[in-house]
């Protein structure tokens, strides 16, 4: 993206979280530690606090501008607990996360799926590409 066009975003980030009202609660008389703030307040000081983050898909292309990936590789593990209620055993649930996340990223590398478990079974697993 053109330098001109991040920093024209940054600029409009930056005057979103101005422009949104809602200030932080006083601290009341007689009272002691910390006020307890609104999720909105504290929503809008994490995305000021956590400005370069937030916009980081902005510069680097590698970052996804959003969380769909992550929130599709976290079904199919609540799906599995929703049908059954649970896994059987710690070690069950260990082996369905590993062969969950292999086949997450020869997924995310456009390898064939099917390929990859044959050589798992034959005992010559593929190496994930490492960049």
């Amino acid at each position: 993206m053109p330098t001109g066009d991040v920093e024209r975003l940054r600029t409009r980030y930056d005057t979103i979280l101005t422009e949104a009202d809602n200030p932080p609660r006083p601290h009341r008389p007689g009272t002691h530690g910390r006020v307890k703030q609104s999720p909105a307040c504290n929503l809008i000081r994490r995305l000021r606090e956590h400005r370069n983050e937030v916009l980081r898909f902005l510069i680097d292309l590698h970052v996804s501008f959003e969380n769909n990936q992550t929130e599709r590789d976290l079904q199919m593990p609540k799906l599995q607990q929703k049908v059954s209620g649970c896994f059987r055993s710690e070690t069950g649930g260990d082996a369905f996360a590993i062969i969950r996340s292999c086949l997450s990223t020869r997924r995310k590398q456009s390898d064939d799926l099917f390929n990859s478990l044959v050589l798992t079974f034959q005992e010559q697993p593929p190496m994930p590409q490492l960049e």
